[in-house]
């Protein structure tokens, strides 16, 4: 089994996860924080369906500057509806695919290299910044998802077993 391939069954069965977490998405919730200091629950869900898009970058350049110096900054993105979450999520999903199936190994060693307003944060082999930048971060963001929605009552499907909601 390739590398390509092996990152592609993880990049599966994650989106996959995190897609059935997506679909829970309580519409009179959206506006909901756990804190002050945290996301509401419509603009982590865009956050989270939006993390696909760091695949595609990854892959399909050798760096990206989130405040360009001669540019606007990133956009955060608007919750707008569930279902524009979802779309947009199965839309990064299928881009970030199709730019994963692309690819060699080889590539996969090529630098990649992160920058904010031009100064560079890090420099990793592309292998490195999809399992960290983009896997783990999706992992870590679809957790404080499942969170939210725990607090906001809303039962959780299985994700790497059975939960407390899920039928035996």
């Amino acid at each position: 089994m390739t590398l390509v391939e092996m990152l592609l069954a993880e990049f599966d069965r994650e989106t996959a996860v995190s897609r059935r977490l997506l679909e829970r998405i309580p519409p009179d919730r959206t506006s909901w924080r756990p804190h002050a200091k945290s996301w509401t629950l419509g603009e982590l869900s865009v956050h989270l369906a939006r993390l696909p898009t760091w695949v595609t970058a990854t892959l399909r350049g050798t760096e990206f500057d989130m405040e360009p110096p001669d540019g606007p900054p990133l956009p955060r993105g608007v919750f707008e509806s569930a279902s524009a979450t979802l779309a947009a999520f199965d839309r990064h999903v299928a881009e970030a695919r199709a730019a994963l199936t692309s690819t060699i190994d080889a590539e996969l060693d090529v630098p990649w290299t992160l920058r904010k307003a031009g100064e560079v944060l890090f420099t990793m082999p592309r292998a490195a910044v999809l399992r960290t930048f983009a896997f783990n971060h999706s992992i870590h963001h679809r957790g404080q998802l499942s969170v939210y929605l725990r607090l906001c009552d809303v039962p959780l499907p299985p994700m790497y077993g059975p939960t407390a909601d899920a039928e035996p």
